[in-house]
C-alpha cells in the first residue's frame, strides 16, 4: 500500500513539473504545497530523481527554495541542468536562479 501511495504521489509530482513553462522554474516546496503534502520537498526530490532520464519531465526546472541548482548532481553531467535552463533563457549566476524573475508557482491540485 505504501509503495502504491508513493507511486501515485510521484505521478502527481510529474504532472505538475510538466506544467512548468519554458523559461521558468519552481521549487520542491512549491510543488509539495500544490499537492497538499506538508514537509514534502524531499519526496518531490525523490520523485524527480526517479524520473531524471525521462525527457517528458523537465526536472531541470525545479530548484531549491533559494533558487540553487541543488539537483544538478543527478543529471548526466554536472553542467547539464544549467545548460538546459540557459537554453530556455533562464539566467544562472553562481549556481543560482533569481526566483523573483523566474519563479512559477503551481496552482493547488484538487484531487
Amino acid at each position: 500500500m505504501e509503495r502504491e501511495h508513493h507511486q501515485d504521489l510521484y505521478e502527481r509530482v510529474y504532472r505538475i513539473v510538466q506544467q512548468i513553462p519554458r523559461g521558468k522554474v519552481t521549487t520542491y516546496g512549491h510543488i509539495a504545497r500544490a499537492l497538499g503534502v506538508r514537509s514534502g520537498a524531499r519526496l518531490v526530490g525523490w520523485a524527480l530523481n526517479a524520473a531524471k532520464f525521462d525527457p517528458e519531465i523537465p526536472c531541470h526546472r525545479v530548484v531549491n527554495r533559494r533558487g540553487e541548482l541543488t539537483g544538478k548532481m543527478h543529471f548526466a553531467t554536472p553542467t547539464l541542468m544549467r545548460e538546459l535552463l540557459e537554453g530556455e533563457g533562464v539566467r544562472v549566476s553562481d549556481n543560482r536562479v533569481d526566483l523573483h524573475q523566474y519563479l512559477w508557482v503551481p496552482p493547488v491540485v484538487q484531487e
